[in-house]
């Protein structure tokens, strides 16, 4: 277990069964940016393990304190058990934050969904002042399959529960780190608009609209957005060459596609290379990057794809190092989302960050984020817009894609946060 404690007296009590990926980082950006807050955190490892036991390992293990005022904690942790076995702990304002939730989280069987989980997590709402999911589509898919999960108990079922959770549940969005990419960026995204053409461009927008003020302080910011890219923030640094070196003539380059997700099946690899091998057969010339973790059971069609398409391959497996990541994302022209679920999506922000054009499903969290140009319907919608790219790569190294990323930045969404974590915010 790792334990953060401050000095003088805390007000915020964060805790974290499972301390790995986007858990650990906003544990961690909270902790940075939020005063006064003692932490505990139990390694990401054996997630059902931490999920059936850490309430009760907590319970032993945060000592008592009378300053606390506000418990903040991910979904993996049972809040009912916890606040049962420490009444000290029930006083608090009680937050929970929904990563994702186990009523809809696939499984590939209907029988593997383990019922206790979901269960859990319905109990730690109800014992909840304040729940959190990171997206619109978390929240109403959570609260829409309520009623049909119950209806797995054989009789005797509680009712009204989504009734009770839904005033308590709001959406914040998980706060992404951005880093500055202005330094990785090859020429034909650096140059795609010079910030001095920029400048003058977006003054004779405003000059012609002729609207009121607080118009053209809307269209102020959206040109600005337009730039934010080429713009790198304060205490930027340089990150290291890729492996592969960019040539500058970018247009004559063959379209380079990225998938940065997790191997796994819910992540629908299967289609992703499916396409891709049929582009092959049409002779459409294009490379590829696989990145993404790895873990124990990585689905067959991996070892299949890497031999089928090995030609085609400049980057294959997980990369240890964020900076050789993020160039790769930057070289890349196009980032690709297969997934069968999807709750939030860092990885297809980040790649947007560095100037991927987007291609995600039409369904789960993706049409809250991504206009309808970046959204295919079909799998044989995501083929045709991987066939028109790979004969005019242009159109997406051209392209400015119109998602902002700032929306989803710690920058942005710190206030909330703050307001969040105070003992008489919402």
């Amino acid at each position: 277990m790792q334990q953060s404690e401050v000095c003088g007296s805390p007000c915020v009590l964060l805790l974290e069964p499972f301390y790995g990926g986007s858990h650990k980082q906003l544990i961690d950006l909270l902790k940075e940016n939020i005063p006064s807050c003692s932490v505990f955190t139990l390694p990401a490892k054996k997630w059902h393990w931490r999920a059936r036991t850490s309430a009760l390992f907590f319970s032993q293990t945060v000592p008592t304190c009378s300053s606390y005022r506000v418990l903040f904690s991910s979904s993996v942790l049972n809040l009912c058990e916890l606040v049962s076995l420490r009444p000290d702990l029930a006083r608090l304002k009680k937050v929970l934050y929904f990563h994702e939730n186990q009523l809809v989280y696939p499984v590939r069987k209907s029988q593997d969904r383990d019922f206790q989980y979901g269960y859990n997590e319905v109990l730690s709402c109800l014992v909840s002042d304040v729940v959190v999911f990171n997206s619109h589509f978390n929240m109403d898919s959570f609260l829409s399959s309520i009623l049909p999960f119950m209806k797995k108990i054989p009789d005797h079922r509680p009712k009204d529960l989504a009734q009770q959770i839904r005033p308590k549940c709001v959406v914040m969005n998980y706060p992404v780190q951005f880093p500055d990419v202005s330094s990785l960026l090859p020429e034909h995204k650096r140059t795609r608009h010079p910030c001095s053409e920029k400048r003058s461009e977006d003054d004779d927008i405003i000059r012609k609209r002729g609207r009121q003020s607080q118009d053209d302080d809307v269209i102020r910011q959206f040109c600005s957005y337009r730039s934010s890219l080429l713009r790198p923030p304060c205490g930027s640094k340089t990150i290291g060459t890729p492996v592969r070196e960019v040539a500058s003539a970018a247009q004559v380059k063959p379209l380079h596609i990225v998938w940065p997700h997790r191997w796994e099946h819910d992540k629908n690899p299967e289609l992703f290379f499916n396409t891709l091998l049929r582009l092959k057969e049409k002779l459409l010339d294009f490379h590829v990057s696989v990145l993404g973790e790895t873990f124990t059971d990585v689905p067959e069609i991996f070892s299949l794809a890497r031999v089928s398409l090995d030609s085609n391959i400049l980057n294959w497996g997980f990369l240890p190092s964020k900076d050789h990541y993020l160039q790769v994302l930057c070289d890349a022209d196009v980032v690709v989302s297969t997934a069968k679920h999807e709750f939030f999506g860092v990885a297809m922000l980040e790649a947007v960050h560095c100037g991927c054009f987007p291609l995600c499903p039409k369904a789960l969290v993706y049409p809250e984020i991504f206009p309808e140009q970046y959204l295919y319907s079909t799998p044989e919608q995501l083929c045709k817009r991987l066939q028109e790219l790979c004969r005019r790569p242009d159109l997406a190294r051209e392209h400015i894609t119109m998602v902002d990323t700032s929306l989803y930045s710690w920058t942005s969404l710190k206030t909330q946060f703050q307001s969040l974590l105070t003992s008489d915010g919402p």
